[in-house]
C-alpha cells in the first residue's frame, strides 16, 4: 500500500528531477530550434560539468565543500562553453550546419570528449560531498536540503535564460534567426555569430546541470547517456525546437519518472517514458505543443 509520506517523497524526487531535466533539455531544444542541429554530444557537456565539479572539489579539499561548488558553478560553464565554441568554429561552421552531417559531427565530438575525459580523469565513478548538508523534515521522513536547493537553482537558471531570450538584443537575434535565418541576415543579424553563441549557451546550460547533480549522482565519464536520452524524450514530446513545450514536457516527464522510480522501479520509469514517446509520435508527430508559440 502506498502511503502519504511515500507519495510526498516521490513527488519531491520527481520535482527536483524535473527542474534539472528542464535545464538540460532546454539547451538541446534551443540548439535545435535556432540552428536545426541535433547535438548528439549534449549529454557529454553534462558529464563535463560534473567532472569539472569533482576537479574543483578535489583541488579545494582543504576548503569548505561549498567553495569548490561555487567555483565549479562559475568555471564549468566557461570551460564547456569554450569547448562548444571551438567545436562550432572547427567543425559545424565548416560543414555549413548541414542537419545530416552535424549528426555525424556531434557524434564524433561525443567520442572525443568521452575518451579525452577517460584518459585524463579515469574510468572510476567518483562521489562528491554535498556543498551544504541539512535535512528538511516532512511528515514521516526527512529530505535532503541540498536537493531542494538544486531545484531552486535550476529554476533560477531557467528564469535567467528566459530573460536572456525575451529581454536582450542577443535574444532578439536568436528569435529572428530561428524564424528565418536568411531574412534575419538580410536585416543585419550576424547569423553565424548567433549560431556560435546558441551552441555555447546550450552547452553551458548542460554543464550547469552537471554541476548541480554531481553531488547527488557523482561523476563518471559515461554518465552523459541518461541526460541525453531523457533530453531527447523531452524535446520530442514537447515539440522539436519548441521551448515552452520543452519546459512543459520536462515537468511532466521529470515528475512522472521520479515518482515511478521511487514508488516502483527506475527501469519501469524508462520503459514508460519510451512508450510515451512512441505514443506522441503516432498521435501528434509535431509534439504535444505543436502549434503553440515557441
Amino acid at each position: 500500500m502506498i502511503t502519504g509520506p511515500a507519495l510526498l517523497l516521490a513527488l519531491l524526487e520527481g520535482s527536483v528531477g524535473a527542474a534539472v531535466l528542464a535545464l538540460t533539455a532546454l539547451g538541446l531544444s534551443l540548439v535545435f530550434g535556432v540552428m536545426r542541429v541535433i547535438n548528439i554530444a549534449h549529454g557529454e557537456f553534462v558529464m563535463l560539468g560534473a567532472v569539472v565539479a569533482w576537479w574543483c572539489s578535489a583541488d579545494l579539499l582543504g576548503a569548505h565543500p561549498l567553495l569548490g561548488f561555487l567555483v565549479a558553478l562559475a568555471v564549468a560553464p566557461l570551460i564547456v562553453g569554450a569547448i562548444a565554441l571551438a567545436a562550432d568554429w572547427l567543425v559545424l561552421r565548416r560543414i555549413s550546419y548541414d542537419p545530416e552531417r552535424t549528426i555525424v559531427a556531434t557524434m564524433g565530438l561525443l567520442y572525443i570528449i568521452q575518451q579525452g575525459v577517460l584518459m585524463s580523469y579515469g574510468p572510476d565513478a567518483r562521489p562528491l560531498d554535498p556543498p551544504i548538508y541539512f535535512r528538511v523534515q516532512f511528515p514521516g521522513f526527512g529530505y535532503s536540503g541540498y536537493k531542494l536547493i538544486v531545484a531552486g537553482l535550476a529554476l533560477l537558471l531557467l528564469a535567467a535564460t528566459w530573460l536572456l531570450l525575451a529581454r536582450t538584443r542577443i535574444g532578439l537575434y536568436m528569435r529572428a534567426t530561428r524564424l528565418d535565418s536568411e531574412t534575419a541576415q538580410a536585416f543585419g543579424v550576424p547569423v553565424k555569430r548567433v549560431y556560435a553563441i546558441v551552441f555555447a549557451l546550450g552547452a553551458m546550460l548542460a554543464a550547469l546541470s552537471g554541476v548541480l547533480i554531481a553531488p547527488i549522482r557523482g561523476a563518471h565519464y559515461l554518465m552523459g547517456a541518461d541526460p541525453l536520452l531523457l533530453s531527447f524524450i523531452v524535446v520530442i514530446v514537447g515539440g522539436l525546437g519548441n521551448l515552452r513545450g520543452t519546459l512543459l514536457a520536462a515537468a511532466c516527464i521529470g515528475i512522472g519518472e521520479g515518482m515511478i522510480s521511487v514508488l516502483f522501479s527506475p527501469t519501469l520509469s524508462k520503459i514508460i517514458a519510451t512508450l510515451l514517446v512512441a505514443a506522441v509520435l503516432v498521435v501528434r508527430p509535431g509534439g504535444l505543443a505543436r502549434g503553440a508559440t515557441p
